[in-house]
């Protein structure tokens, strides 16, 4: 099409790419002088509706981070189908994708890319607009022009409009899809959520996962969970990571805001890297801990699981040393690995240990109760359930009633919630075993022998604790507390942070021009 005149305005010029259902060329604007993009798309008769939907999706939008649709126009040649063009703005860059295969991007920078598209994001779901395709392609870095933009509405579903793909469809790139949307199910603004949430995780490991040679496999590898980036970048924020990974839950409901992961990563770039890492180093990252970036908060999380599984054996009163230290060293190095699957390791063995060797089956029913739903329920990378395990410690000391505020600075609401009330159960089981006042003063001592019998151990601690109206309430206000003054935490680091941040300057010296194809 070189050469082409289109609309009577448009001389086509070299071909950028493809996407979205059509080319996209580089274009001269002919009234008003400037170079554009030109995306051209072959249309059946059949998806004309479709045409007009990324049209008028891509109209809603204004906004710095999103590629600017100018003009749109469909001609209908009969039956047979007809030709659609989009006429955007020229963002002469690099995509993220580039940018990732040439590991040209610093720490710092990527999450900066994740700033910016958070706010393009939000601006269209906020015109019930979502993009569904959310990948490294798709989100361009202009040369020299601050920051980053997010381009291609040609999977875009108006939210408040007829959705024109029927149900089962699979729309957007598979590796980046969110599961429901891999499954055909309706998708929200989780969705997008978790492809950007994706497309971050492979700008800062160097890998996705799911991206595989067949679409077979990749739906394969779309139903197993994924690793945790807190487990492949001990070096990166904690919170900022494990915000990351709570994005990347499988269920929709579960995932923290944009405005939630936009404000952790802005809380995160003092501590970034601006330097860009060299592809090996990086590599080491995802391989092992041999570049000494193990981070306090995962050894806090190893020391609060083995002090968890060492007192509930030395209590038993059945422990001897070799089993103690075989028990706390597997759990510790278990915890390093993966906090919460150590946490629930730990709960397990401690658990198996008691019903097993010691003959304390009830001992062994309220371990298990403590520590598995905690690490089941909590997101990320578990490590604030080292906050709940000292609950008791707390106590103990007279500072029981500070460990929601300690909760609160778990990355989201529920993680917030869960930690609070797991200390508080740690707290309560712990004052009535011990009959010492740790918290309530008024939680009754359990019953002697509870520990050797399952009805025991629900009769005669579970069950007076739980049912307590001093827990109840206080496990009510833990919980609102710690998500509370979490709230207000991660509100004062947004306007302190405020929506300005530094404009990237990514691509080297030399470094190819490559304009959007969107």
């Amino acid at each position: 099409m070189n050469g082409t005149l289109v609309l009577n305005r448009f001389e086509i010029g070299d071909r950028l790419g493809a996407g979205g259902f059509g080319t996209v060329y580089r274009a001269w604007d002919r009234r008003l002088e400037r170079e554009v993009a030109v995306k051209v798309i072959e249309t059946a008769a059949e998806s004309g509706p479709r045409i007009q939907r990324e049209a008028k999706a891509a109209a809603r939008l204004n906004h710095t981070g999103i590629v600017t649709l100018y003009e749109f126009a469909h001609h209908e040649y009969g039956r047979e189908g007809g030709r659609a063009y989009l006429v955007s703005e020229l963002v002469d860059g690099q995509t993220v994708r580039e940018l990732i295969d040439g590991d040209l991007m610093s720490d710092h920078e990527i999450a900066e890319i994740g700033i910016d598209i958070c706010e393009a994001l939000d601006h269209a779901h906020s015109r019930e607009v979502i993009h569904r395709d959310i990948k490294p392609a798709n989100l361009i870095v202009p040369n020299g022009r601050g920051g980053a933009k997010l381009m291609d509405f040609g999977v875009a579903r108006l939210t408040d409009g007829d959705d024109l793909t029927n149900t089962g469809d699979v729309l957007g790139t598979l590796a980046y899809m969110s599961p429901e949307a891999a499954e055909g199910s309706p998708v929200t603004s989780a969705g997008d959520v978790y492809s950007l949430a994706l497309t971050l995780f492979e700008a800062w490991t160097g890998e996705n996962p799911r991206r595989k040679p067949t679409p077979s496999l990749t739906l394969r590898a779309i139903e197993k969970d994924l690793p945790l980036l807190a487990d492949l970048r001990p070096d990166l924020p904690p919170a900022m990571t494990e915000a990351l990974d709570a994005c990347l839950d499988r269920e929709p409901e579960y995932r923290p805001g944009l405005e939630d992961l936009g404000v952790a990563l802005e809380a995160a770039l003092p501590e970034l890297d601006r330097t860009v890492p060299e592809p090996a180093r990086r590599e080491s990252k995802l391989t092992s801990f041999a570049d000494g970036s193990l981070d306090l908060g995962r050894i806090a999380c190893a020391a609060a699981v083995c002090g968890m599984v060492a007192t509930g054996m030395i209590v038993s009163g059945a422990a001897d040393a070799a089993s103690v230290g075989l028990l706390t060293v597997v759990s510790a190095l278990l915890t390093l690995l993966r906090p919460k699957a150590g946490f629930l390791a730990g709960g397990a063995l401690l658990a198996a240990w008691l019903g097993l060797i010691a003959a304390m089956p009830g001992a062994a029913l309220v371990v298990l109760l403590v520590s598995v739903p905690p690490a089941l329920l909590v997101r990320g990378s578990g490590r604030p359930l080292a906050l709940a395990a000292i609950g008791p410690l707390l106590g103990t000391l007279g500072m029981a009633p500070f460990l929601p505020l300690l909760a609160a600075l778990a990355s989201d609401w529920r993680d917030r919630a869960v930690v609070a009330v797991t200390g508080l159960c740690f707290t309560a089981l712990a004052e009535s075993i011990t009959g010492r006042s740790l918290l309530f003063g008024k939680i009754e001592k359990a019953e002697t022998g509870w520990e050797d019998t399952v009805s025991g151990a629900v009769a005669g601690l579970v069950a007076p604790v739980v049912t307590s109206p001093s827990f109840l309430l206080s496990v009510a206000v833990w919980a609102v507390v710690a998500v509370l003054v979490g709230a207000i935490v991660g509100w004062t680091r947004q306007r302190g942070s405020g929506p300005v941040h530094e404009p990237m300057a990514i691509a080297p010296v030399g470094s190819s021009r490559v304009p959007n194809a969107h």
